[in-house]
């Protein structure tokens, strides 16, 4: 049995609710840190993606799939695509936590630069434009039209996102970093006005998305983190997460890879497209390097705790990279 998956009562479940037959073959997919995801297959040739939160205690509404399943249902009639949905399971005695599946959708991810490397270079300059208008398109939804104005409160983004990450580095169990501390003092001390409101993402980079072969958006995942939210919550995730030196090797970002536009672009490309200016950069730029490098050691601490799997010991580069987080804020933030 896959950690977190009880096959036969799962297995049943999907033969009343999606309308598949088994016997249904379990595969978990490696390399994510947030939910468990899973592909099941069928003896047909069927494949589907079934999403569940980590096993063991994880911060109060982090993780949540219902959330998720409730933002993609919801975007399936707009621009923005996302994987069709077969069902949402609430019933923990299923398998200890709720669930939902969707259909496979083929198509490549871009997990780093070696995925990147395996792609025409025109699809990856594709790729980069595709994301910045799936972002347009995604921030030009009225959230009350598609049934999602109850996602989050409209305001207070950065107070909210700030002590919610706070909360997840209270709980992390890495290695003391004192000027994490400073940072976060820095962040709420400094908030910029956020402006008009609207759907975020909150995981919006390369990795979460499925690409056609040439380059365009097929489907944006891991929607966990929705809420509502000002226009540069994502754009600046997104450049944070770009070619930013902070990688070398294997691991490099995938938009490190010739063919991908530098941030300067990508801020001249989303400008192009919404008829918008991006302002408070540095401020966005520090406020994701504090959110990222608090994720970061949430992932750490459930690698540690054995909350993703089995337990592992590799997985000291995690606590590297949340300290590499906070010296990248301390720079945003000009108090390095």
């Amino acid at each position: 049995m896959a950690t977190g998956i009880d096959d036969a009562r799962v297995e049943r479940w999907f033969v009343e609710h999606v309308g598949v037959q088994g016997p249904l073959e379990f595969t978990q997919v490696l390399g994510g840190h947030s939910c468990l995801t899973f592909f099941v297959d069928t003896p047909d040739g069927a494949r589907f993606v079934l999403r569940r939160p980590p096993v063991g205690q994880i911060l109060r509404s982090a993780h949540d799939v219902v959330r998720e399943h409730t933002a993609i249902t919801a975007l399936a009639d707009t621009d923005v695509p996302v994987a069709p949905v077969r069902g949402l399971c609430i019933d923990l005695d299923v398998t200890g936590a709720p669930f939902y599946v969707m259909d496979f959708v083929p198509g490549f991810v871009l997990h780093d630069r070696a995925a990147a490397e395996a792609v025409d270079p025109a699809a990856r300059r594709r790729a980069a434009e595709s994301m910045i208008e799936v972002l347009v398109a995604l921030q030009s939804i009225d959230p009350d039209d598609v049934g999602l104005g109850e996602l989050g409160r409209p305001t207070d983004y950065l107070g909210r996102q700030l002590r919610r990450w706070r909360g997840q580095w209270e709980q992390a169990d890495t290695r003391p970093m004192p000027r994490m501390s400073e940072l976060y003092d820095w962040l709420e001390a400094n908030q910029p006005e956020e402006g008009p409101a609207g759907i975020v993402h909150g995981d919006f980079r390369l990795g979460n998305a499925i690409h056609h072969e040439d380059g365009s958006v097929a489907a944006l995942l891991d929607w966990e983190l929705c809420t509502l939210g000002p226009r540069n919550a994502d754009l600046s995730y997104l450049l944070r997460s770009w070619d930013s030196g902070e990688a070398s090797g294997a691991s490099a970002v995938a938009s490190s890879a010739p063919g991908f536009p530098d941030r300067d672009g990508i801020v001249a490309y989303y400008e192009a497209v919404s008829g918008r200016p991006v302002d408070h950069l540095d401020y966005w730029m520090a406020f994701h390097a504090y959110r990222s490098a608090c994720i970061v050691a949430g992932v750490f601490t459930r690698y540690k705790h054995g909350q993703l799997g089995e337990p592992t010991n590799d997985f000291a580069h995690f606590e590297d990279a949340v300290e590499t987080g906070m010296l990248a804020g301390l720079d945003a933030a000009g108090i390095r």
